[in-house]
């Protein structure tokens, strides 16, 4: 997380009790008879609000696109939940999960479905977003099959369904190649590039490791 300090958490248990008694004794005071209940948040007390730079950027980078050029339905495969009531508020968005949410929000359907089973005719969407998602299939930590080539087969599989003329979002972490297992993988841009084919590149932002955001960025500094 970027942008605060972890308190101790043994600090905070302690400061917790004392101030709970306090609080039972300012309540009484004042004659407030609400019931009270312990309910211990103590990671909270920081200097700065923590947040991952990498999801607080990647949903308005879509949704600056959406509301720029609205089109007449969006696909979302397996992003953030936090960003799809925004997506659906711009556009009618369908969502799609392998664990799917039912959140039930205005504008919004869901199905079940694999990335790597995506039920759309190819060439037929011509808006979906995927946001750090490819770097986890075939690592088995959503439930999903083991798959050393996951990423690429992910990859081709959105490949496939934008229509000409469309646009794909994106979004992976960069970098010296890896795997994490079994939490994600790392790419290069070059790696990314190539399963995609036959798509073009038409904009580069990133959120770089100290958690700033450049938008229009030479894939080469990643």
């Amino acid at each position: 997380r970027i942008g605060a300090r972890v308190p101790s958490t043994a600090r905070e248990a302690r400061r917790f009790i004392m101030e709970h008694r306090r609080y039972v004794q300012l309540s009484e005071q004042a004659g407030i008879d609400m019931p009270i209940v312990a309910f211990p948040q103590l990671a909270d007390r920081t200097h700065t609000t923590p947040y991952d730079a990498h999801y607080v950027h990647q949903g308005p980078w879509v949704f600056r696109h959406l509301i720029a050029d609205p089109p007449l339905r969006h696909i979302d495969v397996a992003s953030y939940l936090g960003y799809l009531g925004f997506f659906a508020a711009a556009v009618p968005t369908e969502f799609l999960d392998i664990r799917p949410a039912h959140l039930g929000m205005p504008g919004l359907t869901e199905r079940e479905a694999s990335i790597l089973e995506l039920p759309y005719e190819g060439r037929s969407i011509s808006s979906i977003s995927c946001l750090h998602v490819i770097e986890h299939v075939g690592l088995g930590r959503y439930g999903d099959p083991l798959d050393p080539e996951g990423s690429a087969r992910a990859c081709a599989v959105l490949a496939r369904v934008v229509s000409d003329g469309g646009i794909l979002y994106l979004s992976a972490p960069v970098g010296r190649p890896k795997v994490s297992f079994n939490a994600h993988r790392v790419h290069s841009v070059d790696q990314l590039l190539g399963y995609l084919e036959p798509l073009r590149l038409l904009s580069f932002d990133a959120v770089l490791d100290d958690g700033s955001y450049v938008r229009d960025c030479d894939p080469a500094l990643v």
